[in-house]
């Protein structure tokens, strides 16, 4: 099982210890990449796929600990699906 199996295993599952480090891999790995929204944004990250402009996926980067929320997970998992990057079934396959 290659890395990025293993990752998206693991995202699939919720787990309540996800970190953003791991978001960011899995984002990348589908191809989704950062947009700098300048200065003013905070701690607001906004990550899009230039084949998917209309589906970008917005949220607050954690702090001070860097455990993604669960409504993030599920968020980026609604995404990921309606983009047709994962599919519902690929949960129940891995």
């Amino acid at each position: 099982m290659s890395r990025k199996e293993k990752l998206l295993k693991r995202f699939l599952s919720l787990p309540k210890d996800f970190t953003y480090d791991e978001l960011v891999s899995l984002l990348n790995y589908f191809e989704f990449y950062e947009v700098k929204k300048g200065k003013t944004s905070g701690s607001a990250v906004k990550f899009v796929n230039s084949a998917f402009l209309s589906e970008p996926i917005m949220f607050h980067k954690p702090h001070p600990q860097t455990i993604i929320k669960k409504y993030i997970l599920l968020g980026v998992k609604g995404v990921l699906e309606n983009c047709e990057l994962i599919k519902v079934s690929d949960e129940e396959d891995k």
